[in-house]
């Protein structure tokens, strides 16, 4: 049954989209963030992703093509997630995919509501999408990033990004920043690369007059952090790593486990096979690749352009899949830098209930200051 949560306020507006809780749930792979999670989220007013990557891993997908096997599941799974909302959708899509203009295209002829695409710069994405209604969200780990895109589209395509999510390093799975930026902690923190991206978007303006909504992402985990990011001039959030721990979330109980039971310590940044850095929970699979060990390798998937099988330790799309069904000693749980803070597994309502609450609360105690 839907429900919305109500006057949660402002709204996060991206063209005819309103979403209220202003939260963007964020795309999670290898099928963590699926129809059911997807759907459940988007009933409560806010925006349910789907992560498009390693769908044809499963049954009957996976007796097919590559391609072909990856592009009838994006499919299946948008129209499955169709059935049980009739609330926006977004499906999310990363720009280091070998068959991503396969994915965009799918994605286009279903109309999803809006389609963010990181993990490179989405340069090429209008040029892919035909339909008008699909909004087009690119991550950004960074103001000159947000201009570039901003810059190109407006130049090949005449026209802006409905809205962009800018993701700091907090945040979980493949990381926008190289791995010295990473080691040396040489990043800005979120609110600082907010405000510069909030700097390139007031040079802009939609059709419409209105600026393009900034969406702030990245170890983002309550309603305290949401309500300061609004007052940063952000329009709204993305969060990952809280619905893991949801009833609805598609990932096996042993993943959400892993979050229960992780320690701050237990979160760690690691090389990914594509070259950026990943950030994961640490377990026996995750120390024997730090050690060097080459885990059980092929390549039956090429899935990632920057993928060379010849210098890699390991599948990364084996291991997300391993971890999806629940087999950590051959996988691993990507995570946000705060996944260790998550102490139960709750149904999507009541998570959203508790962010709306602080965030409630955080607005009352604005108000009340002189």
């Amino acid at each position: 049954m839907e429900y919305t949560l109500s006057n949660v306020t402002p709204e996060l507006v991206i063209g005819d989209l309103r979403m209220n809780p202003p939260i963007i749930q964020g795309g999670m792979g290898v099928r963590v963030s699926g129809p059911s999670l997807a759907s459940a989220v988007s009933n409560t007013g806010a925006l349910g992703v789907i992560a498009s990557v390693g769908l044809c891993t499963e049954a009957p997908y996976i007796s097919m093509d590559y391609e072909t096997g990856c592009a009838n599941a994006l499919r299946d799974i948008i129209r499955n997630t169709r059935l049980r909302t009739s609330n926006p959708i977004g499906v999310n899509i990363m720009c280091v995919l070998s068959n991503y203009n396969d994915l965009v295209r799918v994605a286009d002829d279903e109309e999803v509501e809006a389609i963010i695409s990181g993990a490179g710069l989405p340069l090429r994405l209008p040029s892919l999408v035909k339909n008008d209604r699909t909004r087009l969200v690119p991550i950004v780990s960074s103001a000159r990033a947000a201009s570039l895109i901003c810059r190109t589209w407006l130049k090949r395509y005449h026209r802006l990004p409905d809205a962009i999510v800018v993701e700091g390093w907090r945040a979980g799975g493949h990381l926008g920043f190289n791995w010295e930026e990473i080691e040396s902690r040489a990043t800005s923190s979120l609110e600082t690369i907010v405000t510069e991206v909030l700097g390139v978007t007031a040079d802009y303006r939609a059709p419409n007059g209105s600026p393009i909504p900034v969406i702030a992402a990245g170890g983002i985990f309550d309603g305290a952090d949401i309500a300061r990011f609004l007052r940063l001039g952000a329009s709204g959030v993305q969060m990952g790593s809280r619905f893991v721990c949801t009833h609805e979330c598609d990932a096996a109980w042993p993943y959400k486990e892993a979050y229960l039971s992780c320690k701050e310590e237990d979160i760690v940044v690691i090389r990914s096979p594509v070259g950026l850095p990943a950030r994961v929970i640490k377990n026996r699979f995750v120390e024997r690749l730090v050690a060097g060990e080459k885990v059980n390798f092929g390549c039956p998937y090429h899935c990632l352009t920057p993928c060379d099988p010849r210098e890699s330790s390991y599948c990364i799309a084996q291991a997300l899949v391993n971890a999806y069904r629940g087999n950590l000693d051959e996988g691993y749980a990507m995570c946000g830098s705060n996944a260790w803070r998550i102490n139960k597994v709750v149904p999507v309502r009541e998570l959203m209930e508790e962010l709306e609450g602080e965030l409630r609360a955080c607005e009352g105690t604005d108000k009340k200051q002189p």
